[in-house]
């Protein structure tokens, strides 16, 4: 078989989840395309997205990839569908953890952290009017989070500041967890973990994205069966950003071990 899985983000937070289909996949070689000329998505127009989202999946499929992950929460809710129904290959796309988050909630708030498009669209409030009652949902905007990731910084007094800014108008006490919904935010996560210094419970979406990759692959008949797997990044802007995405791709691995 020997085609490889197209993975594609806005910029270099979708190595989060490259990283964790590499766990899961071992045998699968996957080529990450990271749009960081054009990032971040959540500052454009839905329109805009869904152009920048086409073009990503064309340049996949003149590799030859068998599927399409789009790791980027903005760019699920603005061109999922779009993109579904113009190219004929499974694409599977992300959504932030919201139902997990509503479902173990004990009867606190629940910040839900992602761009503002995200926070927007139909999508999204989809999920939250489903699980009405479950809980509170705070919406939390955090556009700069992405542009400090995309210059390589995910902890420290820029990242712990910015956070102040976030949740100032907030009673911290009451917030029982947050929702990463962007997987830029994975990378700061011991950072947004530590500002909550009464243990909040953190929610993403990769482990269900991950099991939707495996039950497609399956379903069409698409596993990898020998190997020996392995990744191609790709990035818009530079070859300093391809080496950036392989040095978050080990910093994010060695933070999970």
């Amino acid at each position: 078989m020997k085609k490889s899985i197209g993975v594609f983000d806005s910029g270099m937070g979708g190595v989060t989840l490259l990283a964790e289909l590499l766990r899961a996949l071992p045998r699968e070689h996957f080529i990450y395309l990271g749009d960081s000329l054009n990032a971040p998505y959540g500052e454009k127009t839905p329109e805009e997205v869904t152009a920048l989202t086409e073009k990503a999946v064309e340049a996949l499929l003149e590799k030859g990839v068998k599927m399409v992950v789009i790791a980027c929460n903005t760019a699920t809710s603005a061109a999922a569908r779009r993109v579904r129904e113009k190219y004929d290959i499974p694409i599977i796309g992300m959504e932030p953890a919201i139902k997990p988050a509503l479902l173990s909630n004990k009867g606190g708030q629940i910040a839900v952290m992602a761009t503002e498009m995200t926070l927007k669209l139909d999508k999204f409030n989809f999920l939250i009017e489903r699980f009405k009652g479950k809980g509170k949902i705070l919406k939390i905007p955090a556009p700069k989070l992405v542009k400090l990731v995309e210059e390589g910084i995910t902890e420290g007094p820029l990242v712990q500041d910015y956070l102040k800014t976030l949740f100032m108008a907030y009673d911290l006490e009451k917030i029982e967890s947050v929702v990463l919904g962007c997987t830029h935010f994975l990378y700061c996560e011991p950072s947004i973990q530590s500002f909550f210094n009464h243990g909040v419970k953190i929610f993403d979406g990769h482990q269900g994205t991950v099991n939707h990759v495996i039950d497609l692959l399956e379903a069409y008949d698409l596993l990898e069966a020998r190997g020996p797997g392995g990744y191609e990044i790709i990035n818009s802007k530079s070859e300093a950003m391809k080496k950036q995405s392989r040095i978050l791709l080990d910093h994010y691995l060695a933070m999970k071990r």
